[in-house]
């Protein structure tokens, strides 16, 4: 069995796992705490947002908490517009991966400057060994200018996706 899949448009109120709708899978899937709170909460924006009255939110509320399938629970919320809340929570979190994701490239560059280093610095030393004489200190140019094009990264990020 395929496991549950959250995604953007399981954020705005369709559920992307098998079993829903329109999604791959065998009808009936049985539903998880972790889906019931999914569309207990797109409910609650739906009522937030006004798309919803009282007396509608609470017939639905109390059909998503006894829902057994997937199917059940799409059906709870596929009338509903997009939620805005949803949507705001969906884009913090992409920014959030993307900021972590951007870190972690920086720091793995790191990592292949202090590699290259290595090799610079061996190379360096053995030639110095062979000669029996201490050379020019050649490494320092190359590394510099790769820690000053990281650093640079690091003060100047991309800001095409503010």
């Amino acid at each position: 069995m395929e496991p549950h899949r959250h995604t953007e448009a399981a954020a705005h109120g369709a559920l992307d796992v098998p079993g829903a709708p329109g999604a791959p899978g065998v009808p009936g899937v049985r539903a998880a705490d972790a889906d019931r709170d999914t569309a207990i909460e797109r409910l609650g924006d739906a009522l937030a947002e006004g798309a919803l009255d009282t007396a509608e939110y609470n017939r639905r509320l109390e059909r998503a908490a006894q829902a057994a399938t997937l199917a059940e629970l799409r059906a709870l919320t596929a009338d509903l517009p997009v939620s805005r809340a949803a949507q705001a929570k969906a884009e913090v979190a992409r920014r959030t991966a993307q900021q972590q994701a951007d870190k972690r490239a920086w720091l793995n560059e790191w990592g292949y400057w202090a590699g290259g280093a290595l090799i610079m610095n061996a190379i360096w030393g053995y030639t110095c060994l062979k000669d029996g004489d201490l050379k020019f200190y050649w490494p320092a140019l190359p590394l510099a200018i790769w820690a000053i094009v990281l650093i640079s990264y690091a003060l100047w990020p991309d800001r095409k996706n503010p």
